[in-house]
């Protein structure tokens, strides 16, 4: 007997806890009713995925980075990849695929093959949040644009590997596929009105205990400079001294530091900090957490640190004149964007 048919099915591509955070609200409010299918493609997600919450959830090899062993691995893995989610997803009407990004080909070959895997005669992509990267628009450059059509050349060998190319935004939000684009409240974006649905904010604080019981306690959220071409030695050093003197001067005497995983040193740590190890997005963790003051350099951690905790907590960015940004329109879509959620950036040591 063949599987019934569901009539919408919404499924969810993830590479980080932000966007899973995102695709679970999604399912809960703006998909509700729907089949929920979870597609994660980074294997750091898996910690904080909850089977329970999904009719459907498994974990997809990204092909470039895990391709199939012997020759030809990554394109048996783009077609392994298709096989496998098609009958994650079964039977359905209509599909509304989510991703934060639909250029790259771990994700863009499922926006032909799946309707046609699943029996689908309705199809609609759907953008994710995904923190930083949403203030702005990435245009497509030429290269990608080659790259698009040099990507249709799979289809000779494999009819359901049809790339679909598109112009504008590198992300797809201009792309006549893309119907909705999810944005997170209090961040700015680029993107056009009509499609734009903005989310409620993805955790809400618990009630935590007061911190006026114990030292005043800050949380000091790492991020990579050196290691990720940021800032030089100095500049780094610099950055950390900064932040450093501000934890000082508001007589912050428990530090709790939260690493990055990209960043093995720990490049703004301190002797004394107390290093925080969870398993849970950080977001999530945040709202059980009291804190006066959250600070770090240019992480999008901080944008959410402002919008889970109260008017009570501070939250700064520091040393932005040490830092390398891609160009000046990024420093200023970033600088719009940690304004426009109350993060003051490179505050002086005696700001009030």
């Amino acid at each position: 007997m063949s599987a019934a048919r569901a009539s919408r099915v919404a499924v969810y591509f993830v590479a980080s806890p932000l966007q899973y955070l995102a695709a679970r609200q999604i399912a809960q409010t703006h998909e509700r009713g729907a089949r929920q299918v979870l597609v994660w493609y980074q294997p750091g997600v898996e910690p904080v995925v909850q089977r329970g919450e999904w009719d459907a959830a498994a974990y997809m090899p990204w092909p470039r980075h895990r391709p199939l062993p012997g020759p030809f691995g990554r394109h048996r893995r783009l077609r392994a990849n298709v096989r496998e989610v098609a009958a994650l997803v079964g039977p359905a009407e209509v599909l509304h695929l989510h991703s934060a990004v639909f250029d790259t080909e771990a994700i863009n070959y499922f926006l032909h093959a799946l309707p046609r895997g699943c029996g689908a005669r309705e199809m609609h992509a759907r953008i994710l949040p995904d923190g930083i990267i949403g203030v702005r628009r990435y245009p497509l450059s030429t290269a990608k644009r080659v790259a698009q059509q040099l990507r249709r050349l799979r289809a000779l060998a494999a009819p359901e590997l049809r790339y679909t190319p598109f112009a504008g935004d590198r992300i797809g939000s201009d792309a006549p596929f893309c119907d909705r684009i999810y944005v997170l409240p209090g961040l700015p974006h680029e993107y056009p009105a009509h499609k734009v649905v903005t989310l409620a904010p993805l955790v809400q604080a618990a009630a935590a205990p007061s911190a006026a019981a114990g030292p005043r306690r800050a949380l000091v959220i790492g991020q990579p400079l050196v290691g990720a071409g940021l800032a030089d030695e100095a500049g780094a050093r610099a950055v950390a001294g900064r932040l450093r003197a501000w934890l000082a001067a508001r007589g912050i005497q428990h530090v709790l530091y939260k690493g990055h995983p990209k960043d093995p040193h720990q490049e703004l740590s301190a002797p004394g900090d107390e290093i925080v190890r969870i398993d849970q997005p950080l977001e999530l963790w945040m709202a059980t957490q009291a804190f006066d003051a959250v600070v770090g350099a240019r992480s999008s951690a901080l944008l959410f640190a402002r919008q889970v905790h109260g008017p009570g907590t501070e939250v700064a960015a520091f040393g932005w004149d040490h830092l390398r940004f891609k160009s000046p329109a990024e420093r200023e879509s970033m600088r719009r964007a940690f304004e426009a959620a109350g993060v003051r950036i490179d505050p002086p040591a005696d700001a009030p």
